[in-house]
């Protein structure tokens, strides 16, 4: 199905509650006088797969499509993400600040995490690296010791750790500048698996998260649970959205 359809639908359909099978076809007939019944099955399929549009009973439907996830890039990312992809050019490895998270908590943290992920046979050599050319805090897989006694108290803490083989990361380009940040499927079960290090959106304030998230963007669920059980968190995960958001996850939840 060509994109503009796609788009012009989504434009067409945005603000209606709901829409019926019938005007959905009339859509697609304005475009295509000549469309069979048994194209027209494949197209809502189609559209149910990309996640465009989503059965909300039996012939009626509502638009579920929303906007990938794209945070604003601060600029102590950016002088590290230099910095790093210039002395580890080849390796794997992602970036991001939790002031992201911001964007989804109900309140507003002034705590703020750098957390630095890489290859586990660069992890210490990274270390050295930063610390030698940055004033930040910086911790090497701190313990929950090092937690609760330095980074709590840090003004600017830099975490830096490995980075789990297989985890949903992107490529982002800013300033001239090629980087490594993690998906929003990565951020949301680093949130639920590493409780002491995000202390402070644990409970209620996860909730909103989780919910927030899945409002706003579009997720690949697959990529999110399929992270979530290398983590050993899949099926906790999963209990947790249906406990709290079974309304968001009930058609993706198993």
């Amino acid at each position: 199905m060509p994109k503009i359809i796609e788009n012009k639908l989504i434009e067409e359909f945005k603000d209606r509650d709901t829409f019926s099978r019938e005007e959905l076809f009339d859509f697609f007939r304005y475009f295509e006088p000549d469309l069979k019944e048994g194209t027209f099955g494949w197209r809502i399929y189609d559209l149910k797969n990309k996640n465009i549009i989503k059965s909300i009973q039996r012939g009626y439907y509502i638009i579920s499509y929303r906007p990938k996830y794209k945070p604003e890039i601060s600029g102590e990312i950016l002088k590290l993400a230099k910095v790093i992809s210039e002395r580890f050019e080849d390796v794997k490895y992602c970036l991001w600040d939790t002031d992201w998270i911001n964007e989804f908590s109900q309140h507003q943290s002034g705590k703020k995490l750098i957390i630095i992920e890489i290859e586990k046979d660069f992890v210490e050599s990274l270390y050295y690296e930063l610390k030698d050319s940055f004033r930040f805090d910086f911790y090497l897989n701190p313990d929950e010791k090092t937690i609760d006694f330095y980074i709590s108290e840090s003004q600017s803490p830099v975490i830096i750790k490995k980075l789990i083989t297989r985890s949903p990361i992107s490529k982002s380009t800013e300033k001239r500048t090629k980087f490594y940040t993690p998906l929003l499927e990565k951020i949301l079960v680093d949130l639920f698996s590493e409780h002491k290090l995000f202390y402070f959106y644990q409970g209620v304030e996860l909730i909103h998260v989780y919910e927030n998230a899945l409002k706003s963007y579009t997720l690949n669920y697959t990529k999110l649970f399929s992270y979530a059980k290398r983590r050993d968190r899949e099926q906790d995960i999963k209990q947790f959205m249906t406990n709290n958001m079974y309304h968001l996850v009930k058609d993706v939840i198993e």
